[in-house]
């Protein structure tokens, strides 16, 4: 655990809540994303994380700024299935282009709360039974499995027990109403499918925590760290899903580099727990290793990608997949 001064924790409060006041204000008319507006946000919540980055690194030393590096590029990659997911709930629920930055808006506040809540969860569990590191491994290993088997595609947003619980609490309407969430209709107020759109973001959210969680805390068990690295991680996933959309399925082996990046990450937790448990004669990964393991994997799954494009039959599958989950 790192000594962190409570005005670096407020610094950072600040820095979140300032960016998204300013996110919502420039948005919160309803319009279409571009890619130059996309790319100029996308490099806004870039810049913030490496700056803050860099702030870690003066205050906190070395060491912390290699986690915070290390657990922000490693929540990144993965947050790339994330877009995939986003792009088959848009498709499933034919949410209007001008409308998604509103629900993707709401999204990553839901995230950041939960995200919180399971990370320090989390660093609790392990840090009174080290032998979890096991189950967060063997976690890992499971989600490598469904990759490569490509079951991770299997999330169905209708059915998703966030959409159904909501259906079930209230009302939701088949037709949109601008970027309301709500409207009144016979004196009662009913939800618009934006609200259930959002709730599916949630869920997809949770299910995708799974690997997140065990992955962060194999990098750091520092709340600081750990918390920071997601919440920059995740406030850029918009910005990112809008530039790259459209061109997802160019990036057709990222899915196989992120497998081989949490099989990597499964081997680490097994590592540290026997480290810890067994013998200190055990070596352990450090993070400047695991920095660059993730960032040459990356580069050669972008690369690979890139040199050899995808088949045309596998071309528009996220569209496909949504097709067959609206019968």
């Amino acid at each position: 655990m790192f000594d962190v001064p409570f005005w670096l924790w407020i610094a950072f409060a600040a820095t979140v809540v300032v960016s998204l006041v300013i996110d919502l204000l420039a948005h919160r008319g309803a319009h279409v994303i571009g890619f130059k507006e996309a790319a100029a946000w996308s490099a806004l919540w870039v810049g913030l994380a490496l700056v803050f980055g860099a702030v870690v690194f003066l205050v906190l030393g070395t060491t912390a700024g290699t986690e915070y590096t290390t657990a922000w590029l490693l929540e990144k990659s993965l947050s790339v299935d994330n877009l995939f997911v986003f792009a088959l709930i848009f498709a499933y629920f034919k949410v209007p282009r001008e409308y998604q930055h509103r629900v993707l808006f709401f999204g990553v506040i839901g995230a950041l709360v939960f995200r919180g809540l399971f990370l320090a969860a989390g660093i609790a569990v392990v840090s009174r039974f080290t032998a979890v590191l096991f189950v967060f491994a063997a976690i890992l290993f499971y989600s490598v499995y469904k990759i490569l088997k490509g079951e991770e595609e299997s999330f169905d947003p209708g059915k998703s027990f966030a959409v159904r619980l909501l259906r079930k609490v209230i009302p939701v309407r088949d037709t949109y109403a601008g970027q309301k969430f709500f409207v009144k209709e016979a004196g009662k107020h009913v939800a618009t499918p934006l609200l259930a759109v959002v709730a599916a973001i949630e869920a997809a959210d949770l299910i995708f925590a799974v690997d997140s969680v065990p992955a962060v805390l194999a990098v750091s068990d520092d709340a600081f760290i750990v918390y920071t690295s997601n919440a920059f991680a995740i406030l850029g996933l918009r910005a990112l899903y809008f530039l790259l959309s459209g061109l997802l399925d160019r990036f057709h082996y990222l899915s196989k580099g992120l497998a081989v990046i949490l099989g990597f990450i499964g081997v680490k937790l097994i590592l540290q727990a026997t480290h810890k448990m067994v013998s200190p004669s055990v070596p352990e990964i450090p993070s400047p290793v695991s920095l660059a393991v993730i960032v040459v994997i990356l580069a050669v799954s972008v690369i690979l990608s890139l040199r050899r494009p995808a088949d045309e039959t596998n071309e528009g599958k996220v569209e496909a997949k949504a097709s067959k989950n609206s019968h």
